[in-house]
């Protein structure tokens, strides 16, 4: 049966966009997102689709897949299989994590599907937004600001999961971008309807929560790749530590510039990744 006219637009929009990206990113990986990114408010989980979708325009030889979870189970496996000692416990079968963004892996020499990028979002604190609309907070709706809660914690157990299942990788690529008025990196003033001038402090204990989630990173500088595993040294003995790549600002993340921290993740793992990968046929 042959296409119909909206079949046939369809795919021609489809093959259309297509060429659209593989040219740009013959000019460059980060171009498909420049005018894009300006015009669109595009969520994590739509940069992280055109970030797979240029890696395979840019790597045709490497066959790359992107899903949106991974099973406890098979995380417990690859535990299992390094160590018997490992993996033994899950009671929930079909429990599974599932990182805003989604996880994308690249396939080896061996037919063995590698992570090469997982990502999530997380947003807490809404006082620059309150107090812009003149809101008032608390229980009795008399502040300017919230005390902080505890939430944005559970940001460590996907963290830790992801760790589990790349305990016997050299890299981690896992980037956490994090907004809000919680994750202010430095003091500012928001203005209210009636031209006061709140005081945001990115150092007053009840307002910040950056010291809840880096330590998994270490302690480390924030808004950095960690993707290639630290090797620190211990009584003599070096011991490889896989860090979270914390990306912190009080506004929103643009696509663009999650796009452009995602993708040197992305470059470093197949860096990390190059001896185990299909060679490239000229």
């Amino acid at each position: 049966m042959g296409e119909n006219g909206k079949d046939k637009r369809a795919r021609a929009k489809g093959q259309s966009h297509r060429l659209q990206i593989q040219h740009e990113v013959a000019g460059g990986p980060l171009g498909i997102f420049g005018e894009e990114a300006k015009r669109h408010d595009l969520s994590l989980r739509a940069v992280m689709e055109r970030i797979a979708e240029a890696l395979k325009l840019q790597r045709p030889e490497l066959e790359f897949r992107h899903r949106w979870e991974i099973s406890k189970k098979e995380i417990h496996d690859r535990l299992a299989a390094i160590d018997s000692q490992l993996g033994k416990i899950l009671f929930v079968e079909n429990a599974e994590i599932r990182p805003d963004g989604g996880v994308i892996e690249v396939m080896d020499r061996f037919d063995q599907f590698r992570v090469t990028l997982v990502s999530e979002s997380k947003h807490q604190g809404n006082d620059v937004e309150k107090i812009r609309a003149g809101i008032k907070q608390g229980k009795n709706k008399d502040q300017d600001l919230m005390t902080a809660g505890n939430a944005i914690e559970r940001v460590h157990k996907n963290i830790q999961e992801l760790r589990n299942l790349m305990l016997d990788e050299a890299h981690f690529p896992y980037v956490i971008f994090l907004q809000g008025s919680n994750f202010a990196t430095s003091t500012f003033f928001v203005e209210t309807p009636d031209e006061r001038k709140v005081r945001i402090a990115h150092d007053a204990g009840n307002l910040n929560r950056i010291d809840r989630v880096t330590a998994s990173s270490f302690g480390m500088e924030i808004n950095q790749n960690y993707c290639r595993n630290i090797v620190v040294e211990l009584d003599g003995k070096p011991q490889m530590l896989q860090a979270a790549s914390l990306y912190f600002q009080s506004e929103p993340w643009t696509a663009e510039d999650m796009a452009d921290a995602l993708w040197n993740v992305a470059m470093t793992s197949l860096d990390v990744l190059s001896e185990s990968l299909p060679i490239k046929e000229d």
